[in-house]
């Protein structure tokens, strides 16, 4: 907690040295469109992570059971470091850094500058640098999902949106399906060893990388296109918005 609080103190300072401004820039302040912006992109994640693990669990053959084992001192402390570990990730890269490039360069050159950062963030913190073949997928993968969250922030103008999709599909992928770097969790898969292989596995695969991100693109872009209703500053990004 303390690290997070430390970022909230050098975004604040970093946004009023830059533009005399402070967290408010950001979108923090509740609103109850943002809290919908939060829902649906919780809800959403964690629909697309639960259909995507179960379809391809189903397909191997294999089945689901409950981790007795898992105390709710386990489910609340698994939460918690789930929850500072993507606002860790979204006050670096969807924060005052991304907010001061956007106040700066259009939004579609400042959420690929966002998203490479996030890609490369990934190779350090999977563990996958020197692996080339790993690093591209890495890469890749984290590199669409953080430019889905760069936009979810530009477009929204809040952190709220961003940082409901990431919890959601996090939550989910590491504490409910046991799928992340805390190990066993809540439910607990009996592997039997068989794969998926053909136009099959890649349509898993792709669904994994470009689901949830077309799924935002069009709600922003049919839904939120005309929303006028968030009120930060931003006579300074450039005309070239999507």
């Amino acid at each position: 907690m303390l690290g997070i609080l430390i970022q909230l103190g050098l975004s604040w300072l970093l946004l009023w040295m830059v533009e005399k401004k402070n967290l408010s820039a950001l979108g923090l302040m509740p609103t109850a469109l943002r809290f919908l912006d939060f829902a649906l992109g919780f809800g959403a994640a964690a629909l697309l992570l639960t259909a995507h693990t179960l379809a391809t669990t189903t397909m191997k053959g294999n089945t689901w059971s409950i981790h007795h084992q898992f105390s709710f001192h386990a489910w609340f402390s698994s939460a918690w470091w789930t929850i500072k570990s993507v606002l860790f990730e979204e006050l670096l890269f969807r924060g005052a850094l991304l907010y001061l490039l956007l106040q700066r360069t259009s939004l579609r050159t400042g959420c690929l500058i966002s998203a490479t950062a996030f890609g490369v963030y990934h190779w350090f913190s999977m563990g996958v640098l020197g692996n080339l073949q790993a690093m591209v997928f890495v890469f890749i993968g984290t590199g669409i999902w953080g430019l889905m969250f760069a936009y979810a922030f530009g477009k929204t103008r809040s952190l709220y949106l961003p940082i409901g999709l990431h919890l959601g599909w996090n939550f989910f992928n590491i504490v409910v399906f046991s799928q992340g770097p805390l190990g066993k969790q809540w439910l607990i898969v009996s592997d039997n060893g068989h794969q998926i292989t053909g136009l099959l596995s890649i349509g898993l695969f792709l669904f994994q990388w470009f689901g949830l991100p077309l799924i935002v693109y069009y709600y922003l872009r049919i839904f939120r296109k005309n929303d006028n209703r968030e009120t930060i500053n931003t006579t300074s990004y450039s005309t070239e918005q999507d």
